[in-house]
């Protein structure tokens, strides 16, 4: 009985209940996935089996184990200092995603390769187009402005039968977001974006000496990017709230191209201006779904101009295609 309160204790419980990281890291089954993991692995004080968060190739090497135990991805890599972002909170993304899209088909979530996703910012690691393509099996197209995150999405997808309708496009124009990458003949039935956050690079190693203080009980002096991480995913000019403003912006133009676009929101003093933004558009719906991991809050803001009888009509695609 002991043993059972002490394994519902260790369920991460903010997780979306379809999560599959709720539960602690079993560190001996990711090590037999990944051989490599062990010498990150070590007993802390509270006698549990864990790594050092601190440490970027540790972190990288834990992804690579999860990716394969729980997702079936037998090759992942990523380039040096190429952000490497932590799984359990993208996989709860997708599940939201896949809330909101049964939220309008009568409570059940369409799955399959006609439902089409976009991927704004797909990076190196490709991680939302794996885990969505996995679990609701959601056709992806990635789109990203570095041509080496695009180059090695593009190697993880070609080295993983598992994955499957997933395309990568190179954004061409630095400033445009759905320009050139929605063609003019092609339906999504949902945007995603974990846009640049901080405003300049100086804000972006704040925060990380921040986050890397909390990790390591504030011994690091250096700026370690411990999930690594450009220029372009992790800091833009205005921050979060331009980009996501300019993101909206461009959808206004492509609205007759998607059901849903959505953008992950970090910061909540950020929430006055993209609803302003949003009205401004005039979007018909716009929802805010919180996510909580551990002691961080963030919310996904999603919104659509479909008119409800459109909305109607893009449901019966759904049914038709099942």
């Amino acid at each position: 009985m002991e043993k059972e309160q002490k394994n519902n204790l260790q369920e991460k419980e903010t997780l979306h209940p379809r999560n599959r990281h709720r539960l602690r890291y079993d560190f001996k089954q990711l090590i037999n996935c990944c051989p490599e993991l062990k010498k990150f692995v070590f007993v802390n004080k509270y006698n549990n089996e864990t790594i050092d968060f601190a440490k970027p190739d540790g972190v990288k090497i834990l992804n690579k184990a999860l990716l394969k135990q729980f997702y079936g991805i037998l090759n992942w890599d990523i380039p040096t200092n190429y952000l490497c972002p932590p799984i359990p909170g993208r996989a709860d993304y997708i599940h939201y995603i896949a809330d909101l899209l049964s939220s309008c088909n009568n409570g059940i979530i369409p799955k399959g390769k006609t439902i089409r996703c976009l991927d704004i910012g797909v990076g190196a690691n490709c991680i939302y187009p794996i885990i969505g393509n996995y679990e609701y099996g959601w056709s992806f197209v990635g789109s990203d402005i570095d041509a080496i995150a695009i180059d090695c999405a593009k190697n993880i997808v070609e080295l993983n039968s598992a994955l499957k309708k997933i395309e990568l496009r190179k954004q061409n124009s630095p400033s445009a977001i759905f320009k050139d990458i929605i063609k003019s003949d092609e339906l999504f039935d949902v945007t995603i974006c974990n846009p640049p956050f901080h405003s300049s690079l100086a804000e972006a190693q704040e925060g990380t000496m921040r986050k890397v203080k909390n990790l390591s009980s504030g011994k690091t002096k250096k700026p370690v990017l411990n999930f690594g991480g450009q220029h372009a995913e992790l800091w833009c000019d205005g921050g979060e709230k331009q980009f996501v403003s300019k993101m909206i912006t461009e959808s206004s133009q492509a609205a007759n191209y998607c059901f849903w676009f959505s953008s992950l929101i970090s910061k909540s003093a950020n929430l006055p201006s993209i609803y302003y933004e949003l009205e401004k558009v005039n979007a018909v719906d716009v929802k805010t779904i919180e996510m909580k991991q551990g002691n961080k809050i963030s919310r996904i803001v999603a919104w659509t101009f479909l008119s409800p009888s459109a909305q109607k009509n893009w449901q019966q695609k759904w049914l038709s295609n099942k």
